[in-house]
């Protein structure tokens, strides 16, 4: 049986540069999905021509820059991550290729041999958050398990795990007299039945 190999990180893009190279539907699905859940994301996005959307999205924030022209291999200083989506392969390829030589993560979109990462379906509650993943197979599966996420997680999660920051804060011992404390008060999480 085939494994999902993937790595999941939650990064700070507010700390992080992202470059999104591409202007069109594909550019503000990426850009949405960003802001979505970093919406203090870090991100310039560059293209010729910019879908209104996009230019609203840059309106209402302000760590969002637009940079009107075709891609310059210089654009790659200074990122931690890429995503390239223009219309031409041919560009989006030479894009990789450049971030791989400068050690830069980077996504293709819709072309999964291209990619060091990939953007999944997420669910967030307050402080609570997470990723799904289908490995890139199946987008449509990411967003049911999304939906069904979104559903059955209560909205008062978000409570529950700041009352129990506010608990381990007054925890006293070494580290694994208070992982045990923590597990045994969360252990009611689990199913019993």
């Amino acid at each position: 049986m085939e494994q999902n190999e993937l790595y999941p990180i939650f990064l700070k893009l507010h700390n992080l540069n992202v470059l999104i190279v591409g202007g069109g539907n594909v550019g503000l699905e990426k850009l949405s999905f960003l802001l979505k859940s970093s919406p203090n994301a870090n991100v310039e996005v560059v293209a010729k021509e910019f879908h209104l959307e996009i230019k609203v999205l840059a309106e209402n924030h302000p760590s969002i820059k637009l940079t009107k022209s075709k891609f310059k291999k210089k654009m790659l200083k200074k990122r931690h991550m890429v995503i390239a989506c223009t219309d031409d392969l041919k560009v989006n390829k030479k894009i990789y290729e450049l971030s791989r030589k400068r050690y830069l993560i980077c996504n293709i979109a819709d072309t999964p041999d291209l990619c060091d990462y990939y953007l999944g379906g997420i669910v967030t509650k307050g402080n609570v958050k997470i990723a799904i993943s289908t490995n890139g197979k199946s987008p449509t599966t990411a967003k049911r398990l999304r939906e069904f996420f979104e559903e059955v997680i209560p909205d008062d999660i978000n409570q529950m795990v700041e009352n129990l920051n506010e608990y381990r804060k007054t925890l006293k011992g070494n580290f694994e007299e208070k992982v045990k404390r923590m597990n045994e008060i969360t252990d009611s999480l689990k199913n019993k039945e």
